[in-house]
């Protein structure tokens, strides 16, 4: 005989817990806090902060006062402003175009699965993880003038080249330098882009008896443009903060005559010591930030113009 079962048992739900954690409304905010903190401590404060000092007449020991757009209309008479403007500018026409093209070259080179390629890919990317200021001393030491590359110079009958006291040699150099240590950098990005290239457009390409270098500019561009795009954008905000490049082959003073001077080595001579105009050196910042803002607007237009 089947046992009893109690009447509507199954009708009656199932008795609530003893204990129902409810989430509040602040939860999300605690999670975000440490992050907001960090971020309001070492980006939104100094921005601000920098925005304001940039209306004073601030220095390192001196408050300051307010003195309105008396910064910003001394910069327009200021031959050393001019002179970091048009270096950090020549430095993004030399840079940008070179770091856009070599690491999809070197990219293309090395995406093969052959033997050997990835010690290859390892000594392209080393230079990326180096310290900046190692790479300089290293580039320092060879282009001084007694430096190997003027040694093997002087021994096939050139002569040395003064790459270090010549002011447009030492800024070309400089650039050499900011595009060895990026190609492994902006050639990472590139084997991501091309590994998301289908294969199918190649060999649909090769069979139309199109060769390496039309497969290149018909397939192989164009599928990366937007890759292409991101690494103009983020190489000429970089080019244009450029200052331990320079910095560290042109010396604190700029090269001769501080004619190699950037608008960043402007502003940390400006408004560092004891006597540093901090705020003139934020009124600096300030043309510096707006300036790549600028030129991130102005890449992102011109992609969206090609797209349209």
């Amino acid at each position: 005989m089947a046992a009893p079962t109690a009447p509507h048992a199954a009708s009656h739900p199932a008795p609530p817990p003893a204990r129902v954690r409810r989430q509040l409304p602040t939860s999300p905010w605690l999670f975000a806090a440490p992050g907001l903190i960090v971020a309001g401590a070492f980006v939104l404060y100094p921005f601000v902060s920098t925005l304001v000092n940039s209306f004073t007449d601030r220095r390192t020991l001196v408050p300051g006062g307010f003195v309105g757009l008396d910064n910003f209309r001394e910069l327009l008479h200021d031959d050393m402003f001019w002179t970091g403007l048009r270096n950090s500018t020549l430095y993004i026409l030399g840079v940008v175009p070179a770091l856009v093209i070599l690491p999809l070259l070197l990219a293309l080179l090395v995406q093969k699965n052959i033997p050997g390629i990835t010690f290859f890919r390892s000594a392209f990317y080393t230079p990326v993880v180096a310290s900046i200021v190692v790479v300089g001393l290293i580039w320092v030491w060879l282009l001084d003038e007694r430096g190997l590359v003027n040694s093997l110079l002087e021994s096939v009958g050139i002569g040395r080249v003064g790459f270090l006291s010549d002011q447009w040699l030492l800024l070309l150099s400089a650039m050499a330098v900011t595009v060895w240590k990026g190609l492994g950098y902006y050639m990472i990005i590139y084997l991501a882009a091309l590994a998301n290239v289908p294969r199918e457009l190649h060999e649909a390409a090769a069979v139309d008896g199109a060769g390496p270098v039309r497969r290149f500019l018909t397939v192989t561009v164009p599928a990366v443009r937007s890759t292409m795009v991101l690494v103009a954008a983020l190489s000429s905000v970089a080019a244009f903060k450029v200052f331990s490049e320079v910095y560290l082959m042109a010396g604190p003073s700029g090269g001769p005559a501080g004619e190699d001077t950037t608008l960043v080595m402007l502003v940390q001579r400006t408004g560092t010591g004891l006597t540093g105009r901090v705020g003139y050196a934020s009124a600096l910042s300030v043309v510096v930030f707006v300036v790549t803002v600028a030129l991130m607007l102005l890449v992102l237009r011109a992609d969206r113009r090609e797209e349209t």
